[in-house]
């Protein structure tokens, strides 16, 4: 069964909600210029009010590897995905200092990017495709050519399919790139830091019937 991310949650009640409506993971954005950021104390309080079949991941990027560490201790996160530039090297070290799985993402332009992901096929347990935008790491809403997401199968690593992902594109996306799982935060939102309830159903339902 595919699985299911919602990401940028920011409060109790979107995660709850997310967690209700069948999410297998919620996301968590420490990134300090991202609109959906979260601290790390109200992070702890939401991961403590999730039913514990729900898996808490850690947004990071290009953060200092101590820090993360220090984040994903106090928070009690379960996976960590890296959306930055970090290289192999630091994903292994993330996963080793901290004992948990590594999402890698990388912001897909082109086939080059093809490329660049074999070079983390022994430092990541799963990687995540979204789409390239200058003015962003992630969570711009945008779509990419999803005809390199299935090429991205070739490379026999699990991943999840992001970039602009809504409840209207995503049984498309799905029957397209058959994918690991599906990774969305913009797509079901109302405000940056807040969820919608139906557009977060229909999504959630959606990818499962499909």
């Amino acid at each position: 069964m595919i699985k299911i991310k919602i990401c940028g949650i920011t409060n109790i009640q979107d995660a709850t909600l997310a967690a209700s409506l069948g999410a297998d993971y919620v996301g968590f954005n420490f990134y300090k210029d991202s609109p959906r950021k979260v601290s790390a104390k109200a992070a702890k309080e939401i991961i403590a009010a999730l039913p514990g079949f729900v898996i808490p991941a850690g947004i990071f990027v290009d953060e200092p590897v101590q820090e993360l560490v220090t984040t994903v201790k106090k928070c009690g996160l379960k996976i960590i995905q890296l959306h930055g530039s970090e290289s192999a090297a630091y994903c292994k070290e993330a996963a080793s200092l901290c004992s948990l799985p590594v999402i890698k993402a990388f912001r897909v332009a082109d086939e080059t990017t093809l490329t660049a992901m074999q070079g983390y096929l022994d430092s990541a347990d799963y990687f995540l495709l979204d789409a390239s935008a200058p003015e962003a790491p992630g969570g711009t809403g945008m779509v990419f050519n999803w005809d390199i997401a299935v090429k991205a199968k070739e490379l026999n690593k699990p991943f999840f399919l992001a970039g602009g992902l809504t409840p209207g594109n995503i049984a498309e996306a799905i029957e397209k790139v058959r994918p690991f799982g599906v990774d969305t935060a913009s797509g079901v939102e109302r405000l940056p830091k807040r969820k919608d309830y139906e557009k977060m159903k229909s999504f959630i339902t959606t990818a499962r019937r499909t």
